[in-house]
């Protein structure tokens, strides 16, 4: 046995000593090492998709598939929070998952990182490649060139890269006047110089300019101790420009604060709010709808156990005059009014990630009931995180409601590029003085529900808006011509 080896072994070595001789060095045992079976099995690399057209980077919220599991195409492999909501990624081809090289909870990745690694079956997915990470060479000058020095403006960076904290108008004086920030008491809070510490610095400056010059006589010079030197003030002599955070389980300190990790959805509707608000003319107009038709509706549906709400045939009502009043289905393409061909109904759902609108596609072409289901399925979608990017995407025309919150009217925000928002309170009762079939004056009550209509006003001008409000009315007072279509 132990000869038999031997043999072997120096087959093997007389084989690989020949390939030298005979081939060249490229043989033997570099073309052994070449040929694949010292390396790792080859790799198929997996990188953080695009799930949404605004996705910059995303958080790996769960694998879904373990290291060494047979995978699909079509199978799950994680869940991933996008800028709007959590939506499962697929694998696009067939495998083992070999390498996870994101985990679980790692956030901020951003689009074409690599996540992970997977095999074709059969191959060893323990041996993967693992490819190294690509280094950008520094470029360099040929020995025999000679640096040739070109002059440059030495320019001063600015104070933001200092590490002081300063308010626009103040960073905007200390680079015009170019002043010196780190001889800036700082007064705001948190340790942030204000306009007003800059320009008590630049008054100074100016009252020390202009302070004439007196000469005096030249003396013999008296031996004078030495003085202490006036401490210039400095960032580092104030309280801290932030305070010290707290940490998690103890009691928090006097002075210190807990940071709260914002999420991309939250970030997003951050962006988007202050976008609408600076760049889109918001118009406003109010008006109250009679909802007695409406509720007596409901009563009759329920007794065939049809299940409606009151929104429903909020949403049902808006598509309807939208359908009646084309001019109003818009959007702002930067330059002016685009007109939609489907009539999609973007619906206002509050999650414990932020605020999310599903979108009820072809809603003036539904029944009644056909948008209570929808609106409930995609209002369970939406809180739990499980929405498809084609199910909050786009949308001509946006509901929210607070009604349900006891808001008796508010004002809402609009989402561009869409070009109007429908901003509804909840219902209140009114007494009104009618008459009846003989002409009697009667007291009657009323259910009136507010709602105030937010319009872009490049698009849609008050007297479109006031008609938009009024066709709306008359549709929701008689629900029964638009209940079904």
């Amino acid at each position: 046995m132990a000869a038999s080896l031997r043999l072997g072994c120096q087959g093997i070595v007389r084989t690989l000593v020949a390939g030298l001789r005979v081939r060249g060095p490229d043989c033997g045992l570099r073309a052994l090492h070449r040929s694949g079976i010292w390396r790792g099995a080859p790799s198929v690399q997996v990188f953080m998709p695009a799930l949404s057209p605004t996705m910059e980077e995303g958080n790996i919220v769960k694998w879904l598939k373990k290291e060494g599991e047979v995978v699909n195409a079509g199978d799950a492999l994680c869940e991933i929070e996008t800028d709007k909501a959590v939506v499962t990624m697929d694998s696009s081809d067939d495998g083992i998952l070999a390498k996870i090289m994101v985990e679980e909870g790692s956030k901020n990745i951003r689009l074409g990182s690599l996540i992970a690694l997977m095999v074709d079956e059969g191959e060893d997915w323990k041996q993967v490649e693992i490819p190294k990470p690509t280094v950008t060479p520094l470029p360099t000058t040929p020995p025999s060139a000679a640096p040739v020095e070109v002059p440059r403006p030495t320019i001063q960076p600015p104070p933001a890269k200092l590490g002081l904290r300063m308010s626009p108008a103040a960073r905007h004086i200390v680079e015009t006047h170019g002043l010196d920030p780190k001889v800036i008491v700082p007064s705001g809070p948190r340790g942030i110089i204000t306009k007003e510490d800059v320009l008590r610095v630049l008054a100074e400056k100016k009252e020390i300019a202009h302070t004439p010059v007196q000469i005096t006589p030249i003396s013999k010079p008296e031996k004078i101790p030495p003085t202490p030197q006036a401490a210039v003030p400095s960032i580092g002599s104030q309280r801290p420009s932030i305070p010290p955070v707290s940490i998690p389980g103890k009691p928090n300190a006097a002075g210190t604060f807990s940071e709260i990790p914002t999420s991309n959805i939250r970030k997003v509707i951050a962006k988007r709010l202050t976008e609408s608000k600076s760049t889109i003319p918001h118009s406003y107009a109010s008006t109250d709808c009679d909802l007695g038709a409406v509720l007596r509706l409901r009563k009759e549906l329920a007794k065939e156990n049809i299940k409606v709400s009151v929104n429903d045939f909020i949403i049902k009502a808006t598509a309807m005059t939208l359908k009646q009043m084309p001019d109003v289905n818009v959007t702002w393409n930067g330059e002016g009014s685009s007109p939609l061909e489907s009539i999609d109904i973007s619906i206002a759902v509050a999650t414990n990630r932020g605020l999310i609108t599903p979108i009820i596609k072809q809603a003036a072409n539904k029944g009644i009931q056909q948008i209570a289901e929808s609106a409930k399925v995609l209002a369970q979608k939406a809180r739990d995180g499980k929405l498809l990017p084609d199910e909050y995407q786009g949308g001509s025309f946006s509901i929210s409601n607070l009604g349900m919150f006891g808001i008796t009217g508010f004002s809402a925000v609009i989402n561009p590029p869409q070009s109007c928002i429908l901003a509804v309170g909840r219902s209140r009762t009114e007494l009104a003085l009618a008459e009846d079939e003989e002409g009697n004056p009667q007291i009657l009550q009323k259910q009136l529900m507010n709602v105030t209509l937010s319009s872009d006003g490049r698009l849609v001008n008050d007297e479109l808006a006031s008609q938009f409000l009024e066709c709306f009315r008359t549709n929701l007072e008689n629900p029964v011509r638009c209940a079904l279509v």
